[in-house]
């Protein structure tokens, strides 16, 4: 095991953790899968059991141990890199979660058609754009038991830094994948009915059921569809889906963020 003490921040061995934009670090290898960043320990260790491979390790020293011990699961050598916090800090411009990043390869995506074929209850979001929404998302799918989750081509990638830790690693144990082919949304909708899915769009409609509505717990293939921060769902998803179904709310609330929205919906449609 190869270890490294991190004296010169100029370094190129380092530039995916300190000169390389996230979106630059998904295409670094085109047209072979790019590299993205885990950070914590949690989530490292998940992504490797998951099977994705590591790059580098980048540690502060107080974690040094800790690090050497997940590098040493691996089926390959990584080197590990170490300083003390605030040399990380100035390197990384932010304090690191638990003092531990990991640069690890991406992998294929599978194709939308092995989802359908495996999951009974499936999460498909549109245009989420927000990485802290959409890491919580995932984390709530993993609990509240829905099966996977297809993502619209507009939204953040799960395997952005603070989508994958804010989900607490389960990017790596939710099967997920983007919509690339046809158009949007109407192509992926059908290709969901054609699969025997009955799907619900989370919305506020005057013709929207209840989330406890019976009819959807009778489906033996649900699709929950989740909008956007901000506008919610576009007007021809919710018309093309076979529900509109909302959370009833107290208070004059009207509205929930997203990602609270998703976890009420997972806990009332997902697998018991």
């Amino acid at each position: 095991m190869e270890i490294i003490e991190v004296t010169d921040l100029t370094d190129p061995r380092l530039d995916v953790y300190a000169r390389i934009p996230e979106r630059q670090l998904l295409h670094l290898d085109e047209p072979d899968p790019g590299v993205f960043i885990a950070e914590s320990p949690r989530v490292i260790e998940r992504a490797l059991e998951a099977g994705y491979e590591p790059l580098s390790f980048l540690t502060e020293d107080r974690q040094l141990e800790e690090s050497l011990r997940l590098a040493e699961c691996c089926s390959v050598t990584a080197p590990v890199y170490t300083a003390p916090s605030e040399v990380l800090v100035k390197l990384t411009g932010f304090l690191l979660t638990r003092g531990m990043l990991c640069a690890m390869r991406r992998r294929l995506l599978p194709p939308p058609e092995s989802l359908f074929k495996t999951a009974d209850r499936l999460v498909l979001l549109e245009n989420v754009v927000n990485p802290t929404n959409l890491g919580a998302i995932f984390r709530s799918a993993a609990a509240l038991g829905m099966d996977a989750v297809l993502l619209s081509p507009g939204c953040s990638d799960p395997l952005y830094r603070r989508a994958a830790r804010v989900s607490m690693g389960t990017v790596f144990q939710v099967p997920w994948t983007f919509w690339k082919a046809g158009s949007w949304p109407q192509a992926a909708l059908a290709g969901l009915r054609e699969q025997g899915f009955v799907t619900a769009a989370m919305a506020l409609c005057e013709n929207s059921v209840s989330v406890r509505d019976p009819r959807l717990l009778e489906q033996g293939k649900l699709a929950v569809v989740l909008g956007t921060e901000g506008d919610g769902l576009m007007p021809e998803t919710i018309a093309a889906c076979d529900y509109t179904v909302c959370i009833p709310m107290s208070h004059g609330v009207d509205s929930l963020n997203v990602a609270a929205a998703s976890a009420v919906a997972f806990w009332e449609l997902g697998h018991r």
